[in-house]
C-alpha cells in the first residue's frame, strides 16, 4: 500500500489509529507528553500489524488532526452549537475524556504509573521526556 505525505486516510485506517489509541497504556503515554516519536513509532508498528501502512509522522499528524477537530466540535457542542459535527466524535469523546492517575493515588498505592507503562522502545528514540 502506497504510504504517501499526501494519501488521505481511509475510514479503516483511522478505526485502526483510534482502536490503537484507545489502549490505556497508549493514552497514559501520550496525555502531556512533549517528546513522543517513540510512542508514534510503536502506534505506526501496531498498525502495520492491522494492515495499515503509515509511518510515525503520518500518524502523530492524524492524531494532531483529530484532535484538534474533536476540541472544535467540543467547544462549539459546549457553545450552544450543536450543528457542528465529525465523523468518530463519539469515539474520540471516549478516549479523550480519559483522565490519567493522579500522583495522589500512585502514592497511595505505591507505584509509579510512568514506569509501569513504558512502551518497548529503543531508549534511543524521541519518547523519554
Amino acid at each position: 500500500m502506497e504510504s504517501g505525505a499526501g494519501k488521505h486516510w481511509t475510514e479503516e485506517e483511522v478505526k485502526a489509529l483510534l482502536s490503537v489509541w484507545s489502549e490505556k497504556n497508549i493514552r497514559k503515554q501520550l496525555h502531556g507528553t512533549l517528546r513522543n516519536k517513540g510512542i508514534f513509532i510503536y502506534i505506526a508498528k501496531r498498525l502495520q500489524e492491522l494492515g495499515v501502512c503509515r509511518d510515525w509522522k503520518q500518524c502523530r499528524a492524524k492524531y494532531k488532526n483529530l484532535k484538534y477537530e474533536y476540541r472544535t466540535v467540543k467547544y462549539a457542542h459546549n457553545s450552544g452549537d450543536v450543528t457542528k459535527t465529525m465523523k468518530f466524535f463519539h469515539d474520540l469523546d471516549a478516549i479523550l475524556r480519559y483522565e490519567p492517575v493522579t500522583q495522589l493515588a500512585a502514592e497511595e498505592n505505591g507505584r509509579c504509573p510512568a514506569t509501569e507503562t513504558q512502551l518497548n522502545t529503543s531508549p534511543t528514540t524521541d519518547s523519554t521526556q
